[in-house]
């Protein structure tokens, strides 16, 4: 068969259609631009012209990163608006957060947060735990079996054996525990990894696979049975009591005393009625619907647009954003505000980070776009602009301004 570069458009779709080629040989033979074009001509070719003319695919320059390593069978790519909240003060420095997202009066929201912040002396944010998880899951031959291998790995001496493999793997990757859990003759390992600048799925997932390889040739793992690489006691992916409780990632905590003036001329109420519709909103009636880690009242919405901005893996909005917010009246009508964040996963080096204007709005996070922002830099600014997404949104309740803003800011003209 002639190459595919000697080959016109029309004869590569033919080979395709006949299964004489596969969809990702056009990756490794064409240049990117034209296997997408073909790609979305094979794939869409039943649909009606005018869906597939509003599916872009110009003007993109990272096929060739995003083929590799972020997207399969890829059509073209979704444009979605960006804004800049901010500037946000977070431990006397400034941050201008990009957020990508669909929701007017998101952006405009937070943007007032950070005023608010801002004209108070600023945020105060500290890392309390990092450390990214997965759990493999193996079976033993009965209930006795597991226990034995669970006392085993306890063993301070054995652990050191461990430790010496996983981090053979990687030289980011360091071993910090593992926490076996027993279920009759299933064994899950809670495995916890620091992994440098990069959220570290990947990594420490390696690095469980060159662990599971060493235990099987000890004695009391013999006969054991590698279920899975992930048993779901990471927890990745799905809020759970355990990363509340535990920690996954980065565990963050900001807090500010915003001043009676600012509540009162940006935030247009006062702290006695943010600090009860906190309580009453964000704590009784989280817990009535029975959230795990819910106590906020829309903490995803910043970190999604955040993730989306920046490279990370979307999926892990939903458990990044578990947060408590807490308030309290101080003397004078300024008001206490933390929040509290133990599951911020995220990343500034792979995945999606690699792609240029995901990096580039990593860069809009420094004050000097030279000098590359960290992880644990980024958690902090992401729980700094939850808190400032918090204390908006709230004020815009308190105010009754919520739904006469959505309506100027959230509605496209007919």
């Amino acid at each position: 068969m002639p190459k595919l570069t000697d080959q016109t458009d029309e004869e590569i779709l033919s080979l395709l259609e006949t299964g004489q080629i596969k969809q990702y040989t056009l990756d490794r033979e064409l240049e990117p631009l034209r296997a997408v074009q073909i790609r979305q001509q094979f794939l869409l070719s039943d649909y009606p012209d005018h869906i597939i003319d509003t599916i872009p695919y110009k003007h993109y320059s990272n096929y060739e990163t995003a083929t590799k390593s972020c997207c399969e069978n890829v059509i073209g790519y979704v444009p979605v608006p960006l804004g800049l909240a901010g500037p946000l003060l977070i431990n006397g420095s400034e941050y201008n957060v990009p957020i990508a997202t669909t929701e007017g009066a998101l952006v405009a929201s937070l943007s007032r947060g950070c005023r608010a912040v801002r004209e108070s002396g600023g945020i105060d944010s500290t890392q309390t735990y990092f450390g990214m998880t997965r759990a493999p899951l193996i079976k033993f031959s009965c209930g006795r079996a597991a226990k034995q291998a669970a006392d085993w790995i306890l063993e301070p001496g054995n652990f050191e054996k461990i430790r010496a493999q996983f981090e053979s793997t990687s030289r980011f990757a360091k071993l910090k525990s593992i926490n076996p859990k027993q279920a009759g003759k299933l064994l899950f390992l809670r495995v916890v990894a620091a992994t440098g600048d990069a959220m570290g799925m990947n990594m420490i997932s390696k690095g469980c696979e060159k662990m599971l390889q060493f235990l099987q040739t000890v004695d009391v793992f013999e006969n054991m049975t590698v279920l899975s690489i992930s048993g779901n006691y990471c927890v990745d992916k799905k809020p759970s009591a355990m990363n509340w409780i535990n920690n996954r990632g980065y565990s963050i905590s900001c807090d500010v005393t915003l001043k009676c003036d600012v509540i009162k001329s940006v935030l247009k109420t006062s702290a006695g009625a943010l600090a009860e519709l906190n309580s009453s909103k964000n704590h009784v009636g989280s817990s009535l619907a029975g959230c795990i880690g819910g106590n906020n009242a829309h903490a995803s919405n910043i970190v999604a647009g955040i993730y989306l901005a920046t490279g990370q893996d979307i999926a892990q909005a939903g458990t990044s954003s578990m947060a408590m917010v807490n308030m309290e009246c101080l003397d004078r009508g300024d008001l206490y505000v933390s929040v509290t964040m133990p599951c911020i996963e995220v990343g500034t080096v792979g995945g999606g980070t690699s792609l240029a204007a995901q990096q580039n709005n990593l860069q809009l996070l420094t004050s000097a776009p030279d000098v590359n922002i960290n992880a644990a830099l980024l958690a902090q600014v992401v729980c700094g602009a939850v808190l400032a997404g918090e204390i908006s949104l709230l004020s815009a309740l308190c105010s009754g301004d919520l739904v006469k803003s959505h309506m100027q800011l959230n509605r496209a003209e007919r």
